[in-house]
């Protein structure tokens, strides 16, 4: 993997795809980004609609094309007819990580009893790692803040670019070597 992270970020939202509405989730998630994470990193960024094939071929392209070891989706988690995010995951996934939204949908719940609808999920195409997360700025951190811990240790796994994170605000799970 190259020395630089690359780090895609894709909000997937009709209206933001259309111009309808500023992109402020996939905004709020590469904050949080820049918050956490100390090692340099670049952004691949795109908002796409909620239209399936567009979303598996922006998760191919940033995963197979632009090196991203990680990809997070904000937005189309839930159950409405055009929420088909973690449809579109899995069908480009090599392997699903379930633990990844069973956690998510753990902390949603000490905030909202409706994260039971939520579908997040996560998997590994390649050297990448995907996590679907929702589309709402306080829900995106709330989700990520939950699972992010194992994030940097997974990418090691697969092979992806080593993440550093700043402990003071995110601390992560690496097994020390013995």
């Amino acid at each position: 993997m190259s020395a630089t992270a690359t780090i895609g970020v894709i909000n997937i939202s009709d209206r933001a795809s259309q111009g309808v509405y500023e992109d402020i989730p996939g905004k709020a998630c590469v904050d949080l980004l820049n918050e956490w994470i100390l090692t340099s990193f670049q952004v691949e960024y795109a908002v796409v609609p909620d239209e399936k094939d567009q979303i598996e071929a922006t998760l191919i392209d940033f995963c197979d094309n632009r090196n991203c070891s990680l990809v997070v989706t904000t937005g189309g988690t839930g159950p409405a007819v055009r929420d088909i995010t973690p449809e579109a995951t899995e069908a480009v996934c090599e392997k699903m990580l379930a633990g990844f939204g069973e956690e998510m949908r753990r902390a949603s719940l000490q905030f909202v009893p409706t994260a039971i609808l939520s579908r997040q999920t996560a998997g590994i195409r390649g050297h990448a790692l995907i996590v679907n997360l929702p589309g709402k700025p306080k829900a995106i951190r709330e989700n990520l803040e939950a699972v992010f811990p194992a994030i940097p240790y997974c990418i090691d796994l697969i092979g992806g670019s080593y993440l550093e994170t700043n402990p003071s605000v995110m601390k992560v799970f690496r097994p020390k070597n013995t």
